[in-house]
């Protein structure tokens, strides 16, 4: 994959990620019926060990009305990716991760906010060190960045999943799947049988503890991303982590930029 090619497709990609969470949290703010569960009036005491000064910028930021404009200035931010990745978006959006995170107290999807944060810090890597030194070593160092952080995901869940008895026997697999968006499995549920699922079980622990592989070869790369978009496309169907599968897919650019230049 060619530079600019990988810089276009992250950017549209990092875009459209950024848009969808950011339109969740506009529609989340909208809804009275579970305003209640994140209400800043009940999650400021959070704060209560800052100074005065920290308090009161909070209390300024996440008034209801601020909050909302601070999602929608994120979201034009977001969409100027589409045209040209610069490096006041790429701070805008870092500093903007940073309060929001600081609102949902520390994450609101957990691993997703956390790819975010590395798909963002890579982006303000590729535009900031661009006005000091050559395109190309700015882009190689955030694609590197980026990519290292991806791969490491993947294997370290392989291999906490590698290290739990439950998964090795497969039944922890079916623990997860009962506990799905769409309530628990079936009686008659493939994966209710112990073969399969134990199958499954390790289908998912080689795959993902394999991952460093693709820094060796781009086809490899190919093949392995392919199977990472099915992977989290399962995990949205099943659990209803939608932001999960573009927060990933966004890295992949990268991935494959990286793949064979190791």
């Amino acid at each position: 994959m060619s530079l600019d090619l990988a810089i276009t497709a992250f950017t549209h990609l990092l875009a459209l990620s950024l848009v969808i969470q950011t339109l969740e949290g506009i529609s989340l703010s909208r809804r009275n019926d579970v305003k209640a569960v994140w209400v800043w009036s009940v999650q400021k005491g959070d704060l209560r060990h800052t100074s005065r000064i920290i308090q009161t910028l909070f209390a300024f930021f996440f008034d209801d009305r601020n909050y909302f404009f601070h999602l929608a200035i994120r979201l034009c931010v977001a969409l100027s990716l589409l045209i040209q990745p610069y490096i006041g978006a790429a701070i805008f959006l870092l500093i903007s991760s940073v309060i929001l995170s600081i609102r949902w107290r520390g994450a609101f999807n957990g691993g997703s906010d956390f790819m975010t944060f590395v798909t963002v810090t890579g982006l303000l890597i590729g535009t900031s060190t661009s006005l000091f030194d050559d395109r190309e070593m700015a882009w190689n160092a955030a694609f590197w960045y980026i990519t290292i952080h991806s791969i490491s995901s993947y294997f370290m869940s392989g291999a906490v999943k590698l290290l739990n008895q439950h998964w090795r026997r497969g039944s922890a697999l079916t623990h997860f799947l009962d506990g799905g968006l769409y309530g628990p499995l079936t009686k008659r549920s493939f994966f209710r049988k112990p073969m399969i699922a134990k199958l499954a079980s390790w289908g998912f622990i080689l795959w993902e503890i394999s991952f460093p592989l693709v820094l060796f070869d781009v086809d490899f790369a190919k093949v392995y991303c392919v199977i990472a978009f099915i992977f989290h496309l399962l995990v949205f169907r099943f659990f209803g982590l939608n932001r999960f599968v573009w927060a990933w897919v966004a890295t992949f650019p990268a991935i494959l930029y990286c793949a064979g230049r190791f």
